[in-house]
């Protein structure tokens, strides 16, 4: 699990290994009626799932993941979770402020909810604005958020600290914020394994997020 969805990564021997497990990934998604994103390349395949648009997930994205992991499996295709992330651009605003339309016309976004916008392909950060606290007139702010899985997260920490990044707030096991020796700041966050999924893939809650650094 990490934000925005289930991923997972198999690698693969060859560009038309990766290929063969795509083809199984299709048959998977028709036999289960739900599609999920694929990105091949030579060195494996990386796959997304989630029903909603803001990375939700239903059972149809459990069973969906369980015909994908024994279709690597037959494959000889070897999953490596060390390799995904997901990363997303954090842009504080003022107080009554609203820069997201200039922002999603920027980058060609769609908004989501009331503090998104996203790429319709689903293929680059997502951009997430909230409001400065306390508020900063005329001096925007950006940051990155870094989703990796739970059990690479504080080995990534670790070596950011082994950089020269410094630990500004955290919350152990779950996020920490991150300041570069420049005083850039990143987020770094495991996502929290899911123990309930929807049976309505149109419900459910919002996504919970990390302590930024703005």
């Amino acid at each position: 699990m990490l934000s925005w969805g289930a991923h997972a990564f198999s690698a693969c021997d060859s560009f038309a290994h990766a290929v063969r497990l795509v083809d199984a990934i299709g048959e998977v998604a028709e036999a289960v009626g739900h599609a999920p994103d694929v990105d091949v390349r030579p060195t494996g395949v990386t796959i997304r799932t989630a029903t909603r648009r803001d990375g939700g997930l239903s059972m149809l994205d459990a069973q969906l993941a369980q015909g994908v992991s024994e279709a690597a499996h037959r494959l000889g295709c070897r999953p490596d979770p060390s390799t995904l992330m997901v990363t997303g651009i954090a842009v504080a605003q003022d107080r009554g402020a609203d820069v997201r339309p200039f922002w999603s016309a920027v980058m060609g976004y769609d908004p989501l909810g009331d503090e998104d916008a996203i790429d319709p392909q689903r293929r680059n950060p997502r951009v997430w604005l909230h409001e400065l606290d306390p508020p900063r007139p005329g001096r925007g702010r950006t940051h990155i958020d870094i989703s990796v899985p739970a059990d690479h997260a504080e080995a990534r920490v670790a070596a950011a600290v082994a950089a020269g990044g410094r630990i500004v707030r955290e919350e152990p096991g779950r996020w920490w914020t991150i300041a570069s020796p420049e005083n850039h700041g990143v987020d770094i966050a495991s996502w929290p394994d899911v123990e309930d999924l929807d049976e309505d893939p149109g419900g459910g809650p919002d996504e919970e997020r990390p302590a930024t650094s703005d």
